[in-house]
């Protein structure tokens, strides 16, 4: 474990690290809540934080003294990256893939078809978790734009490409 914040003898010391100017107490420590606060989190921010309080001349245990919380800092995917796979000609098969190169937790992704012609997909010819969509025996009126969202708990993006057949 690392050190990164502390209150000594009434002294509030921030440690030199990535977190220095995006962090501290939340109340003054007079009020014995020493919550803290992280500003503008980043992904590398999640992990395991322990909070250690220890009074002088007291005889309590030391784990009793002890708080640890996990955090995970959520990422909203980025933008994602629709692609076709193969010729677009009558009777052919072919493959639309989506794909975003941020998110955390990892990003599912949903295929629609655009109104006129409003479709959406499912199993077997959609996998939400590698975002493709595979289209078979092409006909003309499959031809139109097709939209995947790239979605997480933190936000979603999306892309659209035009199938010509």
């Amino acid at each position: 474990p690392v050190q990164i914040l502390s209150y000594l003898s009434g002294v509030v010391k921030v440690e030199e690290t990535d977190l220095k100017l995006r962090m501290g107490f939340l109340y003054p420590i007079l009020t014995h809540n020493i919550s803290m606060f992280i500003n503008a989190t980043r992904e590398q921010d999640s992990g395991q934080y322990m909070c250690s309080v220890n009074v002088v001349d007291d005889n309590i245990s030391l784990e009793r003294n002890v708080g640890i919380i996990n955090l995970t800092v959520l990422v909203p995917p980025a933008t994602p990256t629709c692609q076709l796979h193969g010729s677009a000609i009558v009777g052919a098969n072919v493959t639309l893939s989506c794909s975003s190169k941020k998110g955390k937790p990892s990003p599912m992704y949903q295929w629609q078809r655009e109104p006129p012609t409003l479709q959406v997909f499912f199993p077997p010819a959609q996998d939400r978790a590698r975002g493709t969509l595979k289209l078979t025996n092409l006909s003309l009126e499959m031809s139109g734009v097709y939209v995947c969202r790239a979605e997480n708990q933190a936000g979603s993006e999306n892309c659209s490409i035009v199938l010509e057949v």
